[in-house]
């Protein structure tokens, strides 16, 4: 026994050391096998080892020998374990593979390493519900006798009514949901609810105590109904989104056929038991874990499982002790597809306990340890700095008022309107609508987002972890590339060529079309082929293998153009044998009748001849052939082994999955019309027809192709600075050939630089200085340890190949947990925290969306499992819009930034009449009504309005946010805000006030200290003394209230209702003040509109902005000058009053224009001041 790369392979008995001169090809069959399966990257092993090619040697036994001897001693010198001596007559005759060391094993050893070095996590101290799971490695009798089963018979029902009392119904628990109410609830009491619940109820106490005024009574209802409507419509959103999710609710196959009581009869699936005996036929959904009694070329589609497209055929036997379920050729796993054979079985989980539900709980558990959103966080964190300095200021100012003797009912009111001054009530609308619009132009592009704020996260992404089939791949497998006639030649231009030739191409290619159509057992649903037409050629749905699905829809159309078809050839020609592809053999024969059909060396027309057909492994097929079909002529094949070596090395290389073709003419005299063919014996010895000197026609190469978009998809990602890795669950070789096609790979891997030196792969070293991407298998991350790999994730062209869902979770972890970056060029190590997007389709995908920052599963391949998983569902399955989704939530966090910027500027002018009121004891400028007004009425909508602004140019240029240092809300965003345009509007603010004060006779100098007296005089009108003549307000030249007096001057607008009238007077300089806000506003909103371009570059294209503006400015009118309304405190100030903010007005814009373009100077070299302390 010779262990190679994790398995142990037995050699013939001749050969009794590593020095024995016994040629290569006295190793037993299996070695051999395994060892050229190796090089072709054979999809049914997984030997471990990435060793180089024996198919370079195959006519050179002693080459393949100093090639295996090679591997062996190399694996020897690395320390692989040798299994013990054993006895000669414990050696089995029959050869046999040792079952390759299961992933999960090798799991469970990488938790022990690492609880021995005392540094594992809970989930390591932990083995996997799937480690302890035999039942596909006992022998039926004792499987049955385990679950109180028959394997001929099934259950009785009395027993099935057992058992479902025991196990329950066979359908997975759905994610817990909390009741509506509850939901609805969380809603409305977020921390920013929470702060304006604070105040309205504040304002309700405040209006009980002082009932004179109604303010109080209106701020609190209204500011109830503000976190009401918000609430209500976050709810909306997300019961809108779980609905849609309801509908793909469809993943349990509604009826079965089982064996009950000795008899078939047909069940709903909700109904079966472990114990139940299945009957399983081709296109059927699998409807529990099945352990299989018997098989008839059945194979099935694990793609949702494991990512692999191709089908695995399933078998009866027993698998290894110790080996891992997911693995297990003798079960068909819940939820998957048969799609060739039938067999029978015998159910061993149902719901939860089958391998999806183990998954889906897997990922239940990931998401309920899963952090909060990027936005999320980021909105908190926000939230806690205006609610410590709204609260800190309120509190600071009411003791200060305590202190000046303010009465405390109206001092309380007053710390009620510095909170309220600095909470920016409408942005918590402005977020939920800002958010909800995006989503809504999401669903545009066939992307559903379930969870609102995940739109902004994929934004901030710095890394998708993306699943590859059926994501990035079309998970349909497709012929590629051909071999024939001594050259590859793209699959797309020999169809082509064929087209332009009309039907006259070359004889190899005509011939390999005629294999692959008769040679093939699947056919197309429901009469596919009948749909189609020449020219409109689509591809059909395929019932069987997927290797034959992609040859009978490459060769259908080109048949459609001569005037047949697929199921016309083979009425024409039909099959009078046979031989089923099996794992043994790896080929398929088929010999048809093809009777009055043109032969291929002469154009006479032939009666009764039978042609062989013949696919399968490469190297099968050439071992039996002893010529070659090039050019239209048979030659001998010796002369172009070299050409068909190169070729084949080069196909599978390139990861594709290749067949080869072969035919032979069986001679009318000895194979008449009512011979029967047999094949018999070990590789056909003893068969009565020809299984050697056959012609060869060709290669086929398959693959799964990526969908069309996908490459232009990484490009734009990789240029937004977003590292995109490929955790797939497919074959290392299909893989690397993918990521380089699409672009994830571009660097040399271990294999580039090996076929670039001419060595094997294990020859090169893992940290070869030339090596920029990676390839690793799942398995190698067992015997990682945290600190490997993350010094593995510092490369940034990366591929995880055969993973199964616990590493595909431990690759996530590993990158969130990420904090440092590290360069091979010298540079120092850079701080990173990755916010990580997990592309998938599979139930195996799960566990690491639900882990993900934001999972993002499709829509249409997608299982339900992964669709529950997921924050975001492309509806389309195209992973380009990914792209959409990244420039979507790049585009809201910088408009929210907009937003937040425009509506906290107003703080400034909305405190600051607060503080004068206090410190300066000047008449109240502004109330907490108006200040309400700005941020529901004329602020809201503008707010709003930035959430459709458009992209700036650079926005898919520049790399993802840093959630370390480039947060929502920044120093340089609240000194920008807050100290620059905040201070400005003060400015604006306050010099319209003392205007209007002074244009009705109240000099600014004289309003300091007088604050008392206009209050005490709008209590009680009747209080106020005005001299010389009480009588005659106009030409009053003092007034005194309550022994306050203060002088009076001219005034400039001689209107008797409001000269010299404190309360009247001072009602119009408030709304003057609310109205130079808004005016102030106005230019705010224009500067707001881009962070970098001017506004002039950026252009006027945003309408609902444009719209906003004319409704903030028609609102104030509105509040001014409708009498009704006045009733709130406002009053129709004069014209004259609309112009002193105006300058102030073009101030903010030519600031901020040449303050954006200092920054735009910057040439990226030399440090930018401006930029450093202004940009936000």
């Amino acid at each position: 026994f010779i262990p190679v790369g994790g398995s142990t392979f037995q050699l013939d008995a001749q050969r009794t050391s590593v020095g024995s001169t016994q040629p290569f090809s006295k190793l037993t069959p299996c070695m051999e096998k395994t060892v050229v399966e190796l090089s072709a990257g054979s999809r049914d092993e997984d030997p471990g080892t990435e060793h180089a090619s024996f198919s370079e040697h195959s006519n050179d036994t002693k080459k393949q020998d100093e090639v295996a001897i090679k591997i062996i001693k190399e694996l020897g010198a690395a320390g692989k374990p040798r299994l013990p001596s054993v006895p000669e007559a414990s050696v089995p005759m029959d050869p046999k593979i040792v079952q390759t060391v299961s992933r999960t094993k090798a799991e469970a050893e990488r938790a022990k390493k690492l609880r021995e070095k005392g540094n594992a996590s809970d989930d390591d101290k932990k083995s996997s519900p799937l480690d302890n799971r035999d039942e596909h490695c006992l022998d039926l009798d004792l499987l049955c006798s385990r679950l109180r089963s028959d394997q001929k018979t099934g259950l009785t029902s009395k027993q099935h009514a057992i058992h479902l009392e025991e196990f329950g119904p066979n359908e997975l628990t759905p994610p817990a949901k909390q009741p509506w109410w509850v939901t609805l609830f969380s809603h409305m009491t977020g921390f920013f609810s929470l702060l304006l619940w604070l105040a309205s109820i504040m304002s309700f106490i405040a209006f009980a105590l002082d009932q004179s005024t109604n303010d109080n009574l209106i701020l609190g209802a209204v500011l109830a109904v503000v976190v009401i409507l918000t609430g209500l419509f976050s709810y909306y959103q997300d019961a809108k989104s779980e609905a849609i999710m309801d509908g793909f609710k469809n993943f349990l196959p509604e009826k079965c056929i089982v064996v009950r009581d000795g008899a078939e009869k047909e069940i709903l699936a909700v109904n079966l038991v472990p114990g139940d005996l299945v009957k399983i036929t081709n296109g059927s959904k699998i409807p529990a874990d099945i352990r299989l009694v018997s098989s008839d070329s059945l194979k099935v589609n694990n793609s949702s499982l494991t990512g692999e497209t191709e089908a695995q055929p399933r078998r009866v036997a027993p698998e290894k002790q110790g080996s891992q379920l997911l693995e297990a050729r003798n079960v068909c796993f819940y939820g998957t597809l048969c799609v060739n054979g039938s067999g029978l079985g015998i159910v061993f989980a149902t719901g939860d306990q089958t391998t999806i539900g183990t998954i889906a709980q897997i990922a239940r558990k990931a998401s309920e340890e899963s952090a909060e959103t990027p936005i999320r966080r980021e909105i908190e964190h926000f939230i806690k700095i205006i609610a410590v300095v709204a609260v800190s200021l309120g509190l600071t100012f009411l003791a200060i008022g305590f202190g000046l003797g303010i009465p405390p009912l109206d001092n309380v009111i007053f710390a009620i309107g510095i909170i309220v001054a600095n909470v920016p009530e409408g942005l918590l609308a402005t977020v939920t609508v800002a958010l909800t619009l995006t989503a809504q132009r999401m669903a545009r592009k066939n992307v559903l987002v379930k969870n609102l704020e995940s739109v902004e996260t994929l934004g901030s992404t710095t890394v998708i972890a993306s699943d590859k089939t059926g994501t990035l791949t079309q998970n349909v497998m497709t012929v590629q590339e051909l071999w024939y006639n001594g050259a590859i030649v793209d699959a797309e231009s020999a169809r082509k060529q064929k087209f332009n030739d009309k039907g006259t191409g070359s004889d190899a290619f005509d011939l390999m079309k005629r294999c692959m159509a008769l040679c093939t057992t699947a056919t197309f649903k429901d009469g596919g082929e009948d749909k189609m037409t020449v020219d409109g050629y689509t591809r059909r749905d395929v019932s069987g293998d997927a290797s034959e699905a992609a040859m009978i829809n490459f060769v259908e159309p080109i048949l459609r153009r001569e005037g047949t078809g697929i199921m016309q050839e083979r009425t024409d020609k039909p099959a009078v044998f046979k031989l089923p592809f099996n794992s043994t053999n790896k080929f398929m024969i088929h010999i048809c009748d093809e009777m009055d059909e043109k032969g291929s060396e002469s154009n006479e027309r032939v009666s009764n001849e039978r042609v062989l057909w013949m696919k399968g492994a490469p190297e099968r097929i050439w071992s039996r052939c002893d010529t070659i079909l090039i050019d239209g002529k048979v030659e001998s094949k010796s002369a172009f082994a070299g050409m068909y070596e190169k070729a084949l090395f080069s196909l599978l290389n390139k990861g594709e999955r290749v067949l080869a073709l072969c035919m032979k003419r069986l001679s009318d005299s000895r194979y008449q019309k009512d011979y029967e063919f047999k094949w018999s014996g070990e590789g056909g010895v003893d068969s009565n027809f020809e299984i050697t000197g056959y012609t060869f026609l060709g290669l086929v190469a398959l693959i799964d192709p990526p969908r069309p978009a996908v490459p232009q998809a990484i490009v734009s990602c990789q240029t937004a600075g977003i590292q995109v890795i490929m955790v797939t669950g497919d074959h290392p070789d299909t893989a690397e050939a993918i990521a380089r096609m699409i672009g994830i790979i571009k660097a040399p891997t271990r294999r580039d630089i090996a076929a670039r030196v001419g060595k094997q792969i294990y020859e090169i070293p893992e940290d070869h200085p030339d090596i920029g991407a990676k390839v690793v298998r799942g398995k190698d991350l067992a015997g990682m340890t945290d600190d490997d790999l993350d010094r593995l994730l510092d490369y940034d062209e990366l591929v995880f190949a055969r993973t199964s869902p616990a590493d595909k979770l431990t690759i996530v972890k590993a990158l969130q947990e990420k904090k440092f970056k590290r360069f091979n060029d010298g540079r120092p190590p850079k701080r990173v925290s990755h916010v990580v997007a997990v592309t998938g389709d599979g139930v195996n995908d799960s566990p690491a969306l639900s882990q993900a920052d934001i999972g993002v599963a499709m829509g249409i391949v997608g299982s339900d499992v992964a669709k529950d998983a997921a924050d975001m569902i492309l509806l389309n399955d195209n992973f380009a819009s990914i792209v959409d989704g990244v420039e979507e939530g790049r585009l809201i966090f910088d408009n929210l930034k907009k937003s937040i910027v425009y509506s906290l500027t107003s703080n400034i002018p909305e405190l600051s009449p607060f503080i004068a009121f206090i410190v300066l004891q000047i008449p109240l400028p502004l109330t907490t009504i108006l200040i309400l007004l700005i941020d529901l009425g004329t602020d809201l909508l503008p707010a709003i309005s930035l959430a459709y602004e458009a992209k700036e140019a650079d926005i898919m240029s520049k790399p993802p946010r840093n959630a370390l240092t480039d947060r929502l809300v920044t120093r340089k965003l609240l000194a920008f805000a807050y100290g620059q345009i905040g201070v400005i509007q003060a400015v604006a603010g306050f010099i319209t006030y003392f205007v209007v004060l002074n244009d009705y006779g109240f000099a600014p100098g004289d309003l300091i200290g007088a604050s008392q007296l206009f209050i005490d005089f709008a209590d009680d009108n009747s209080a106020g003394t005005f001299s010389p003549n009480p009588d005659d307000t106009l030409e009053a030249t003092e007034l005194s209230v309550n022994g306050n007096s203060i002088t009076l001057t001219e005034c400039r607008i001689k209107d008797s209702e409001v000269c010299h009238i404190p309360d009247e007077a001072l009602k119009h300089a408030q709304t003057a003040f609310f109205t130079a806000i808004m005016v102030v506003q106005g230019a705010n909103l224009l500067a707001c509109r881009t962070r970098r371009l001017s506004v002039f570059q950026q252009g006027l294209r945003n309408t609902v902005l444009n719209v906003a503006i004319v409704q903030a400015f028609a609102l104030g009118i509105f509040l001014a000058y409708v009498p009704p309304v006045n009733i709130i405190g406002t009053r129709p100030i004069r014209i004259v009053h609309w112009f002193p903010p105006m300058p102030f007005f073009m101030v903010i814009l030519t600031y901020d224009e040449v303050r954006k373009w200092m920054i735009r100077q910057g040439d990226g070299k030399r440090i930018n001041l401006v930029e450093e302390y202004t940009y936000y």
